[in-house]
This record gives structure tokens, sequence and C-alpha cells, in this order.
């Protein structure tokens, strides 16, 4: 299972990248799109929402199911990875590079202390 060190995660299995607070990547982990297996549709948000941490901001489809992606810190979604709107499965091939789904301005980068870091979420998972 990759994990990247440098990451932050979330329970409900998103991660965020806080060494860019202005523009924070978010997705979803190698666990997360394992589970799903094949992802065939992502509905993102569009840039200048504001999302409030723990709050459903996108949706992602694949062969199983249907689930929600939280926000896994507050602020202003500034980019959205329009590539995966036409290759979704990005998501499933390089959830932690190409796969990004948004960026985020953070509003209180003090709410990353309560997200997982790569050791926690490893223990998570087991």
């Amino acid at each position: 299972m990759n994990v990247p060190d440098h990451l932050l995660y979330c329970d409900s299995h998103e991660w965020i990248d806080p060494t860019t607070p202005e523009a924070a990547p978010v997705g979803v982990s190698d666990h997360a799109q394992e589970e799903l297996t094949d992802v065939v549709y992502l509905e993102l948000p569009a840039v200048g929402r504001i999302v409030k941490k723990g709050e459903a901001f996108a949706v992602i489809e694949s062969v199983k199911a249907a689930n929600d992606i939280y926000a896994p810190a507050s602020g202003e979604v500034v980019a959205v990875n329009e590539a995966l709107v036409e290759s979704p499965e990005s998501v499933n091939t390089d959830p932690y590079g190409a796969g990004w789904m948004v960026k985020i301005r953070l509003s209180d980068p003090a709410e990353l202390s309560g997200l997982k870091n790569a050791e926690s979420y490893r223990e998570f998972l087991s």
C-alpha cells in the first residue's frame, strides 16, 4: 500500500499535501482507490467554492459504488484537475500525482493538526 510520508490523511481516506497551504492538493488515497476499483466518473466542485473541513465537496463513482469526497480542511478551491473529468482512471493509476482532484487555499492551517500522518494512517489501515 502506497502511503507517502509527506501527506496528511483523513479517516475517510482523503489526503492533503500540507507543504503548500496557498494551494494544497487534495485527492483520495491509494487504499481508497483500491477499494473503489475502477473509477469511471468524478463530479468536482467549481473553482472559488468555499469548503468546510469534513464537508462533502465532490463525488467519485466507480464500477462498484458512488461515494462522497470530504474536505480535509477548510478553505477556497483554487484549482480543479479538469483532466480527471476526461480521464478519471488517473485516480487509480496515480492517486498521489496525476490523480489529485482539487487544490485548496487553506483558511485555517491549524485544522491540519487533526489529520493523520503517514505512520498513523498506516496503523489505521491495518
